[in-house]
């Protein structure tokens, strides 16, 4: 029953934008997460990410009129978007791909939701951690330093930025438990 509402409301949603562009901001917040999600995990550069990921929404935005609901999740529509801008950045920047992966990228989307969404509601925990703990995540994860790195530019000892760091993960494990149930 709550998939049904959740269908309705998103299609109204997507009717709402139709007409009127403005309304276009409540379906980038619903789903700017996962469909950033789903590039960073691709492209693993955070900047093409930020890039891809806004023109993801730009194209959006600018084909919404021609967008049919079928019942499937305009989620979907997004990720076949962003597959297809990925795709073309591949062969534009002509790198050679030698990951099978990615080069069915597009045919891919259906499977990689589940583990999309699981990053998108990582990406939010990891905005409800204390400060602290947030800022060695974002140091040791999203930033790649060492313990050393992080110690000394937040100006802790190595054996608090462990702690912080074990503190932040055992608070995230739960949260991602607690999301999950």
């Amino acid at each position: 029953m709550k998939a049904l509402k959740k269908e309705a409301d998103e299609r109204l949603l997507v009717e709402a934008a139709q007409k009127d562009p403005a309304r276009f901001a409540d379906l980038y917040e619903l789903h700017f997460e996962r469909v950033y999600a789903y590039v960073v995990r691709r492209v693993q550069d955070r900047a093409e990410s930020e890039d891809l990921t806004a023109e993801v929404f730009h194209q959006a935005l600018a084909n919404l009129k021609r967008f049919e609901w079928r019942g499937i999740p305009f989620a979907a529509w997004l990720f076949r978007i962003a597959a297809n801008l990925i795709s073309d950045r591949w062969q534009h920047s002509r790198r050679e791909i030698v990951d099978d992966a990615a080069v069915s990228v597009s045919a891919q989307v259906e499977p990689e939701i589940e583990a999309v969404e699981k990053r998108a509601t990582l990406f939010r925990l990891v905005e409800t951690l204390p400060p602290e703990q947030r800022r060695v995540v974002v140091l040791r994860f999203a930033e790649q330093k060492s313990i050393r790195q992080v110690a000394r530019e937040i100006r802790k000892t190595e054996g608090a930025v462990k702690q912080l760091q074990f503190r932040a993960l055992t608070n995230l494990r739960a949260r991602l438990e607690g999301a999950d149930a």
